[in-house]
């Protein structure tokens, strides 16, 4: 059986166990809690992310230096740049736009009975957008490495791997010898991914013996506009912009992914997706290397469709519950400062609803009334973590074929890159 199959598997019977132990009330005994929710699933599910965030920094920093090295001219690793971030602003505007105009056509909050004793959001200082782009070139790499600042790793790994590149003969040893790491790395991802069915299940049956299926309740309305928001991203947009953009199948696409959709909804983690994301798009998608390594930790890092479509609904869902009328100078502030903080907030942890914090302030809404939906919003950020590394795989294939670096024989053969036991 698949990889892909078994995870399925397992994360719907993880599902299935969390709902059972939440609705016959089990997730509140001492044994469960300790031993089960509390023991076994979160040690499994725990141990199965450390290893995969072990391996982000590392996978991160050899690939992305094998990728600088691979392009050979600064020039083509700046239109490759320059066209990865215009792609991912474009899909962020894109399920912006669509998450607005959905919200306003369901009307979420329409009639919502704001709770008096919901839990109070006090907003973290998010850093400025000049402060973002001094502090992308680090002045201690090893710091950021063991800090995880990816775009502070990405600067300094790609500038290492043209520099390598310049440098002659010395040069090449180097490049040799990562590239010999990466592989090995690659090796160790292909060993970690074989436990991924076990963390899914423990993952999944803990988030669900938490909240149960009965944790939707009154916020049904704004839940189910967001999911419909990111599944028409997910399978009319991306779909549509492959098409177009990368002439290539998107069935396909959808296929392929699998995998990495399924872990990224179990971990709710693009990070700790990535070594997921690139072995799916390097081996099942025949992208090469040379993109990928740079198009896929970048993504993780700014590319936040799922979040801005949140962020879209949210922001028109409180505006309703609170009785304010946003006028379309403020719908257009939204628009364009959820599209930026993208950028703007990249590193910083629980980033989207620190991004929403920032909208929220600037059109005149209570921060505060985040503290409403954040009962749920573990369920829609699994979810929308699954949006944003399709995204990130989608915008590579683009990219990859506009630059001639897609291999069609591979993306088309439906076997290849199949993890089997």
């Amino acid at each position: 059986m698949s990889l892909t199959k078994k995870i399925i598997i397992f994360m719907v019977v993880g599902a299935i166990v969390g709902i059972a132990i939440n609705y016959f009330g089990y997730n509140k005994t001492p044994f469960v809690e300790t031993y089960l929710t509390g023991g076994l699933f979160k040690v499994v599910g725990k141990l199965f992310l450390n290893a995969l965030r072990m391996m982000v920094v590392p996978l991160v920093f050899v690939s992305l230096f094998c990728g600088a090295a691979a392009l050979r001219e600064p020039s083509q690793l700046g239109k490759l740049g320059g066209k990865t971030l215009l792609f991912y602003l474009f899909t962020t505007a894109i399920a912006l736009t669509i998450a607005i105009s959905m919200a306003y056509l369901i009307n979420p909050g329409l009639g919502f009975d704001i709770p008096n004793d919901y839990p109070k959001y006090v907003a973290k200082e998010a850093p400025s957008f000049v402060d973002v782009l001094i502090n992308m070139v680090p002045t201690n790499p090893i710091k950021a490495m063991a800090q995880g600042n990816m775009l502070q790793i990405i600067v300094f790994s790609i500038l290492l791997g043209l520099a390598a590149t310049m440098a002659g003969k010395p040069g090449e040893k180097i490049i040799d010898f990562m590239q010999n790491i990466n592989d090995v790395v690659m090796k160790l991802v292909h060993i970690i991914m074989e436990f991924a069915p076990y963390a899914v299940f423990a993952l999944i049956a803990i988030v669900f013996a938490d909240l149960g299926a009965k944790a939707i309740g009154d916020l049904a309305k704004y839940f189910f506009t967001v999911m419909l928001v990111l599944m028409i991203h997910a399978f009319i947009v991306y779909p549509t912009l492959l098409s177009v953009f990368g002439k290539i199948n998107p069935i396909t696409f959808l296929k392929k992914i699998q995998t990495a959709v399924v872990f990224a909804f179990g971990s709710a983690s693009s990070n700790a997706t990535i070594p997921v994301t690139l072995r799916t798009v390097t081996k099942r998608m025949g992208v090469d290397k040379s993109v990928a390594s740079f198009t896929i930790p970048f993504g993780a890092t700014i590319n936040m469709d799922g979040t801005a479509i949140m962020q879209g609904v949210a922001t028109v869902f409180i505006a309703q519950a609170f009785g304010f009328d946003l006028t379309l100078a403020q719908l257009g502030t939204v628009v364009l400062m959820a599209t930026m903080a993208s950028i703007g907030t990249a590193g910083v942890p629980g980033v989207g609803l620190l991004m929403l914090a920032g909208v929220l302030e600037q059109v005149g809404l209570p921060v505060e009334a985040i503290g409403i939906i954040l009962g749920i919003d573990r369920l829609l950020d699994m979810t929308r973590t699954a949006v944003n590394i399709t995204g990130d795989a989608a915008v590579t294939c683009i990219v990859a074929k506009s630059a001639g670096k897609l291999d069609e024989e591979v993306f088309n053969d439906p076997e290849a890159g199949i993890i089997e036991e």
